[in-house]
């Protein structure tokens, strides 16, 4: 029987989180307006003291979820005994983007390595019949990325097609990749992916809000979709028909805020005519190379830090700092080896100033950013 106060907050939420698969309306609300999960639950029969204009349907689903909070205690034994972590909206691994997003899902299931909170996280999605004009976009545009901005999390469905050469292709330049999936941990859809997908927990991850036993239907690759988007600072579309999955996920990234790029392709080309479609309805930024794509995310400071690296730029013997990095320094002083999610919290300042802020100091030499966004100050 699991007691432990932590382990019962993360069994709430995700029987939370299995009744919001029924979207009842203010749950997330409701969630963050008190606090935590045990609060929530606590006040399950009394929910109109807290909420008074809780709907009749969220009022039932609460009063009701004994079976719900049951399978949840299975379901945090089974993730124990399978190193799977356990992420609440409020836990700081949570994706932080992804959080912001009115329709962000409780609880998401994580077994990997990366960090969900690096200073760059993109997607890049398609058509699941990917042609071979759009592996080689994808395996020249991951292997110029990697070279113009190291350290990008590259994430996608780990479906056939766009996916699944995206994956790979991080995999061989040795980016971390991220997989999201429309089904629970206990299995793969599709079968065939099982071997990159061990590579990826190693290197990566794999990433769910779904329970275990879960089967793939359709609505739920809709569902991941959202997760895709909202995780990431822009969205890539390589090769779509006219309609299609990577259409979708787009859509949503549009409506996130977030950018979207897409690779143009011969108008008579099946596949380029979802990318064609949106470029010329401005749903898509038009690109052709990485370059393009640094360039409109002016994350040209990366580029530049890795030319300042091959040239061998020494380190300043006595840099001068400004408050910013002089307060990024301070904490590193205290607790070394902090991952940029971290050290924005205990910092103050935004995941995008931080970035820049870092950007300085390494090209000071006063630290350098590790494998998984770790920041390590340097002696």
């Amino acid at each position: 029987m699991i007691n432990d106060a932590d382990n019962q907050e993360l069994i709430n939420a995700i029987a939370l989180s299995r009744l919001n698969y029924f979207s009842l309306d203010g749950l997330v609300q409701l969630y963050q307006l008190m606090g935590s999960a045990t609060e929530v639950v606590k006040h399950r029969f009394d929910i109109r003291s807290v909420l008074p204009d809780a709907s009749d349907k969220l009022e039932y689903a609460l009063k009701n979820m004994d079976d719900a909070l049951h399978r949840a205690e299975a379901e945090l034994q089974w993730d124990m005994e399978h190193n799977v972590q356990v992420l609440c909206m409020n836990s700081i691994n949570y994706p932080q983007r992804l959080k912001n997003c009115a329709d962000a899902p409780l609880v998401l299931f994580y077994r990997g390595t990366a960090n969900l909170n690096q200073a760059r996280v993109i997607n890049m999605v398609g058509t699941r019949k990917c042609t071979l004009y759009g592996q080689d976009i994808i395996r020249r545009f991951v292997r110029e990325l990697n070279e113009l901005c190291p350290g990008v999390l590259v994430v996608s469905g780990l479906a056939y097609g766009v996916d699944i050469n995206a994956h790979v292709n991080a995999l061989e330049n040795g980016m971390e990749t991220v997989g999201v999936l429309a089904h629970g941990l206990d299995t793969l859809y599709p079968a065939a992916h099982r071997n990159t997908a061990n590579r990826m927990v190693k290197q990566g991850g794999l990433l769910t809000e779904f329970l275990t036993l879960t089967n793939a239907d359709k609505m739920n690759f809709v569902r991941r979709n959202r997760i895709v988007a909202g995780m990431c600072d822009a969205t890539i579309l390589v090769e779509s028909a006219r309609k299609g999955g990577g259409l979708i996920t787009t859509g949503i990234a549009n409506s996130y805020g977030r950018d979207v790029f897409a690779f143009p392709g011969p108008v008579t080309a099946t596949y380029s005519e979802g990318c064609n479609n949106l470029i010329r309805d401005n749903g898509a930024q038009l690109i052709s190379n990485a370059a393009d794509f640094v360039n409109a995310m002016g994350w040209q400071d990366a580029a530049q830090l890795q030319q300042a690296r091959k040239e061998g730029i020494e380190r300043q013997m006595f840099p001068e700092l400004s408050a910013d990095e002089q307060r990024v320094v301070n904490e590193l002083k205290q607790h070394n080896d902090l991952q940029i999610n971290l050290l924005t919290v205990k910092t103050g300042l935004p995941i995008a100033k931080l970035t820049a802020v870092l950007f300085t100091l390494e090209l000071k030499g006063v630290l350098k950013q590790m494998a998984g966004g770790t920041c390590h100050l340097m002696n």
